[in-house]
């Protein structure tokens, strides 16, 4: 046909266009499509209106007000949404997909951080299974834990009286209600599922399985019971893991200075401490609650230290070298160095207790002393610090503690301070009886970072206790070098993972509380002494499989623990022992949800998909279970996003008034005006668009630009529904071959396009697929491509191949750019296929696969022609700005040679007005010749260009130079498609008579 792309001689493999399309073409051409619009139609014009083929399509351009809410829910209710899951699960398919839900707490209303992370995924799975693959996606909640405990019972008058099994019902039927809104919300955002089989940390099953994770652990010596500092919640009386603190950077310490009398002077230090004036150490803290407690007093064996005498009274004190000017600037004396000596040279030397009179406190070596602050020595209290109980173990000091579970003083610790809170008045007792000693030196306020329970938002405080213990110093090498075969995106967060793997030394998995799944551990009465083994946990996990864990408090002894277990551990009478009343961790209890959830010899996930907090709680929680017990990674990628906030980078509070509900995202607030319904899609395409990998910003401004970034888009597909109408691509597409060459090199581009998009969804680079998508739609669609076509379509016979040319590729762009983001915006992209004029009762977008783009579509050499004639006409409309195009006729003079010869193919006539490259070019008529017409104007405006062809990889290059000249066309506008292609205005042009012709004869 003689449309057809008429290829040049040379055979163009690789080629790469070196041009681009142009800078100012697009704008201009849009403006002239808009210019060839007039404000009032003539009697003629009204003639012929009748005889153009407009766009025709109920696609509505925009869903205002309610109308975009309760079109989602048609859809998902038509589309068959609920049952998508479980549809793509029976297909028979080998390939799998399976991305491990991390369980939400089920403490709360569902916020936007549940919308990012529970969006992203089902992005995620709905890609992957439009990709062929069987995708395993199994909801889960955390459901046990002092978070939902403490929300159970805060409304509760006496819930400290209320019994274990009472504080569990109240937690249970909290954590259920918790979880029901939540899912209602995330089945509301189209996150794709089988909802009716979600797993809960308190189900029995799961409980089981958690248990035998717990005891091969055990059984392989990684898990260990002690009595060593932990951090500890007075407000919660229990012990939480690091992962559950939260530093307040404001927190103010009541710190002091206070000296500890030598008692026994250092060796090497008598012949300067002669015993003529009293010498002490120096020494400062911000916790003086703990100087009962104190053990030692320790020095850094390298360091410098210096004794002082102040000048106000005499004293002899030993300090830091490094610390003695600023010290002496914070007591607000003098002092004179006497001497100086290392570190090692206080050895053997010892000191007075500053409150406890008779008690030795030694001088210990100790390389966690720094002298950042302080005077570098530092009061060592074993029961209240990890590095202090470090030494304690090393020297065989005392290790008691003195504070009881609710952070009070016990009986040990003295009348005087005896049932004081060690974090009030129990601080102050303390300074007190420093100053009564007369060692107080200085009492000042510090404000520091400091440890806070996450949930209580109260004070924590470090306090020796015996609790169960993950050595995760033996397992953490083993972790980190699993950690590095997993891929983790972003590649930064790796590092960050490795680094708290290597910080840490232990995990606590013991808490003193009863909302939980009991540590399976009885206790003989009188020793104390601890019974676990295979029969006694694999009776326990039997009957928690069975009842669940309610059974551990609600069942006899005798029914937990058999006499058979008893004997064979040596003892006599089960009634002799006790049932442990401490549960395991909440990220014990979820870091092992791989044990349950995961199918397969394998139980491994292709992905893990969480907040970038998960890089220290269930990512490392499940690595190290899986580790431990299997010597390998529960996941094969790691996904981690950042935190939510408002738009101008601040924490949402309700203080601000910043906090964004997903729900009144989706259906409005009480005032429309203030909150409009966005409808769910508005939700997932900020999260798409968004650079997930930082922090992601969320508001109105942000919300109203993706709404009108959808609306875009809902124009560009509603111009390609339109004019698809009364098209059947299965018997009215022209082959590729027999194409419009612009129509073959949109292929070429819808090919690229479909192959990129496909690339960055397996990056998990949802931004990147939005704007791939936005440049596709705005610049090669709507500002190039729909522009030129508008003619071709609204104006040939309907039938016409040319028409049929332009509308096989409209029916393929609009099924590759559907499908492209059918994951991020489901319910639009099902909304468009129900408006499908040659698509009845489909299945629609999600059950039909992913972009199907041919690889014979892509023809290198056709970039050359078609971006060669789009820089010529840069040239034209710019020479014309602000006119009309079709007022004009262009000659282009091209000199012999390869860019000639693209642009013959594009116009085998010298001068035509139908052809391909007038097409292109917007103007009524276009000449292309070799050299300039001697007849030409001697005003004539010559725009000079030139365009580098680069052809097989740089082995034939040609910089061509062209001339365009724009005059003004002598004929008259056509009253049909108003082109100036006609002799008179009362008449048709040629290419409208014949189609005239030709619909009169049907």
């Amino acid at each position: 046909m003689f449309w057809a792309w008429r290829a040049p001689s040379l055979a163009w493999p690789g080629l790469r266009a070196r041009a681009g399309l142009s800078r100012g073409w697009a704008r201009s051409a849009a403006s002239e499509a808009n210019s060839r619009q007039p404000v009032t139609e003539s009697q003629q014009d009204a003639q012929y209106r009748d005889t153009v083929l407009l766009p025709r399509s109920d696609f509505p351009a925009q869903l205002p007000g309610r109308l975009q809410p309760e079109t989602e829910l048609e859809t998902q209710q038509k589309c068959g949404f609920s049952e998508l899951y479980s549809w793509q699960r029976q297909r028979k398919t080998k390939q799998e997909f399976c991305l491990h839900d991390g369980p939400p707490y089920a403490n709360g209303d569902p916020h936007v951080g549940h919308a990012l992370n529970k969006i992203l995924k089902d992005i995620t799975n709905r890609f992957y299974m439009m990709r062929g693959c069987k995708v395993h996606y199994v909801p889960g909640w955390d459901c046990h834990g002092l978070p939902i405990e403490l929300k159970a019972l805060s409304e509760i008058k006496g819930a400290e009286n209320l019994s274990p099994m009472e504080i569990r019902q109240r937690a249970r039927e909290f954590a259920e209600k918790a979880i029901e809104k939540q899912k209602s919300a995330f089945i509301r955002w189209g996150v794709m599922a089988d909802w009716a089989n979600c797993y809960r940390t308190f189900d029995p099953k799961y409980e089981a399985n958690q248990l035998r994770v717990f005891y091969k652990m055990y059984d392989k010596g990684y898990i260990y019971q002690d009595y060593k500092p932990v951090f500890w919640s007075p407000s919660a009386k229990t012990a939480l893991a690091e992962a559950e603190l939260e530093y307040n950077e404001q927190h103010v310490s009541r710190s002091v200075y206070m000296k500890f009398p030598l008692l026994k002077s250092p060796p090497k230090l008598t012949s300067v401490i002669d015993g003529s004036a009293p010498a002490s150490v120096l020494v400062w803290t911000t916790q003086p609650w703990t100087v009962p407690s104190n053990q030692a007093v320790c020095y850094m064996p390298d360091s410098e230290y210096a004794i002082v005498k102040c000048t106000t009274t005499g004293e002899y004190f030993i300090l830091a070298a490094d610390r003695v000017e600023s010290t002496a600037a914070v007591l607000d004396t003098q002092f004179e160095v006497m001497s100086t000596c290392k570190g090692v040279d206080l050895a053997d030397g010892s000191c007075a207790h500053p409150t406890i009179p008779g008690k030795v406190s030694p001088l210990l070596p100790a390389n966690h002393v720094t002298m950042a602050k302080g005077t570098g020595l530092v009061h060592t209290a074993p029961a209240h610090g990890m590095e202090d109980y470090s030494v304690a173990s090393h020297h065989q000091l005392p290790t008691d503690c003195l504070v009881d579970e609710g952070g009070f003083f016990t009986e040990a610790a003295g009348p005087e301070l005896q049932n004081k809170n060690v974090l009030e008045e129990g601080n102050a007792a303390v300074i007190q009886m420093l100053r009564a000693a007369g060692s107080l030196l200085k009492e000042e306020k510090f404000v520091h970072s400091y440890p806070y329970d996450w949930r209580t938002k109260k004070p924590m405080i470090i306090r020796a206790s015996k609790q169960w213990f993950v050595n995760t110093a033996s397992v953490k090498a083993t972790a980190q070098e699993v950690l590095k075969k997993v891929k983790v995106i972003p590649t930064s967060a790796a590092n960050r993972m490795l680094e708290m793997l290597d910080r840490r030394t232990f995990w606590c998995i013991s808490r003193q509380r009863c909302w939980g799944v009991p540590i399976p551990v009885f206790y003989q009465k009188n020793t104390g002494e601890c019974l676990i083994n295979s029969e006694t946990v694999t009776n326990v996990i039997k009957i928690v499989e069975q009842q669940g864990t309610d059974a551990w408090w609600t069942l006899p002894i005798e029914q937990l623990l058999s006499k058979e277990a008893v004997v064979k551990a040596g003892g006599q009478d089960v009634l002799d022992y006790v049932k442990g009343q401490d549960v395991l961790d909440i990220w014990f209890d979820s870091g092992t949800s791989w044990a349950h959830v995961l199918e397969g010899a394998e139980q491994r996930a292709d992905t893990y998909l969480e907040g970038k907090d998960q890089l220290g709680g269930w990512f490392q929680s499940s690595l190290l279970t899986s580790v431990a017990t299997r010597k390998k990674a529960p996941y094969k990628t790691l996904v981690v996003h950042g935190f939510t906030l408002g738009e101008k980078g601040e924490k949402m509070s309700k203080s601000i008034g910043n906090v964004v509900d997903p729900d009144v995202v989706i259906n409005g607030g009480e005032d429309h005006t203030k909150d409009p319904p966005y409808g769910a899609d508005v939700l997932r395409w900020w999260v798409a668009e968004s650079n997930v990998f930082t922090e992601v910003l969320i508001g109105p401004v942000v919300l109203n630009a993706a709404r009108d970034d959808i609306n875009k888009l809902r124009n560009t597909l509603r111009f390609m529904l339109g004019n698809v109408a009364g098209f059947n691509p299965k018997t009215d597409s022209i082959p590729a071959a027999e194409m419009y060459i612009v129509d073959q090199y949109m292929l070429h581009l819808l090919q690229d396009y479909g192959n990129k998009v496909t690339e960055a969804y397996k990056e998990y680079n949802y931004s990147k697929v939005v704007r791939l998508l936005q440049a596709f739609c705005s610049k090669n669609l709507s500002n190039f491509y729909f522009s030129i076509i508008k003619d071709r379509l609204y104006c040939e016979e309907e039938k016409d191949p040319k028409r049929r040319s332009c509308q096989t590729v409209l029916s393929e762009a609009l099924d590759v750019v559907v499908r492209s983001f059918a994951p991020i915006l489901p319910h639009l992209a099902e909304e468009v296929f129900q408006h499908l004029p040659y698509k009845k009762d489909s299945e629609g977008v999600f059950r039909t696969g992913w972009i199907n783009v041919s690889s014979a579509w892509k023809k290198p050499g056709i970039e050359e022609a078609i971006e060669g004639a789009c820089a010529m006409r840069d040239s034209f409309l710019g020479s014309i700005s602000g006119k009309n195009a079709l007022e004009y006729e262009v000659v282009i003079v091209i000199e012999p040679g390869l860019l000639f010869e693209l642009m013959e193919a594009l116009q085998a006539e010298e001068t035509s007005s139908v052809s391909q490259l007038n097409e292109i070019m917007m103007a009524s008529q276009t000449t292309l010749l070799s050299e300039l017409p001697k007849e030409t104007p001697a005003d004539a405006n010559i725009i000079k260009g030139t365009f580098l062809i680069n052809l097989e990889g740089g082995v034939i290059r040609e910089d061509s130079s062209y001339k365009v000249i724009a005059l003004p066309i002598a004929k008259a506008k056509c009253p049909r498609c108003r082109r100036y292609t006609s002799d008179s205005s009362s008449t048709l042009c040629p290419r409208c008579l014949k189609v005239m012709a030709g619909k009169g004869s049907t």
